[in-house]
């Protein structure tokens, strides 16, 4: 991602999708395309993580990707998770209530997919 937009949002009273939705619709406004990728808080996609760390694995080590399970910290759940389009990740360093908006590059996705084989 070269240009992004961060939005925060702390409104209890909207979901994540409508919290990525308006986001979205200034990302729009301010750079004229639509976002493909949003960062958020892992907190937002497991509510039950506090403190932001990736579980472990019984041995402490990450899972192969050989074996076709997701890397340590992220779940077969962060890899599909989409909200109108919008892939939603979690990232380490997007703060609570931050929404991290932009456009992931072509050639960024065709890299990481070719690494994950």
């Amino acid at each position: 991602m070269k240009v992004g937009l961060l939005w925060y949002d702390d409104d209890p009273g909207h979901d994540l999708a409508e919290k990525i939705g308006r986001a979205a619709r200034r990302y729009r406004q301010k750079f004229g395309a639509s976002p493909n990728i949003c960062y958020v808080h892992r907190s937002v996609l497991h509510p039950s993580t506090d403190s932001g760390q990736a579980p472990s694995t019984d041995s402490g080590q990450a899972p192969s990707t050989d074996s076709g399970q997701a890397p340590q910290g992220e779940t077969d759940n962060d890899k599909l998770r989409k909200v109108d389009g919008i892939r939603v990740s979690p990232s380490p360093t997007v703060l609570r209530h931050h929404f991290w908006l932009g456009r992931e590059e072509k050639q960024y996705r065709r890299r990481t997919a070719k690494q994950g084989k």
